[in-house]
């Protein structure tokens, strides 16, 4: 090979596998590494795309409910072992039809592109299933706030946010363990 042209070459390989680096950094800073689901800016964008495109989509926020007991109590492997089962479970109840996060702690966020075709209540009986863990059976509940996009008067995603926090609190405030639709 030229000398010249090896000379050429070097620095865009050099560069090449460095987008290689930042992209794949990138990927993983998008991503939870115990859960696997998208952190708040992997999920946003993925968000906003599905509230574009399906004016039935619905946004919601899910709390774990006692999760600190569980974790005092159990362990912080068992706490990671909830977030994980909640994680699957939620991931799998929207399937394709949604994107799921964690917002960080115990706080998981979803978007699905029609809540009535999803069912809610089977959500919420999912996330209420025990986790074997260890030999034990351990108690899992969660409070579950949902904003229906087409209900506000701008479709944001930010609004929607905050009427599914809104709403998840008010689930949480009848006593948890239950899910609350944003009227």
């Amino acid at each position: 090979m030229d000398m010249q042209l090896a000379a050429s070459l070097a620095p865009l390989l050099g560069w090449a596998v460095h987008g290689g680096i930042l992209t794949r950094r990138l990927a993983s800073a998008r991503r939870d590494p115990l859960t696997g689901l998208h952190t708040r800016a992997g999920w946003t964008a993925r968000a906003e795309h599905l509230i574009r495109r399906h004016p039935q989509a619905a946004v919601l926020l899910v709390d774990l409910d006692h999760f600190k007991t569980l974790n005092d109590t159990h362990g912080h492997a068992a706490g990671d072992a909830a977030l994980v089962a909640t994680a699957h479970r939620l991931r799998a109840w929207c399937g394709r039809h949604g994107t799921v996060g964690r917002l960080g702690g115990d706080e998981f966020v979803a978007v699905v592109q029609d809540l009535a075709a999803a069912d809610l209540d089977a959500l919420t009986a999912a996330l209420h299933r025990p986790l074997d863990y260890d030999g034990a059976s351990l108690p899992l509940a969660a409070s579950v706030g949902a904003c229906l996009v087409a209900e506000l008067p701008v479709p944001a995603l930010t609004d929607a946010l905050a009427a599914a926090d809104a709403a998840m609190y008010a689930a949480k405030g009848r006593g948890r363990r239950g899910s609350h639709v944003s009227r």
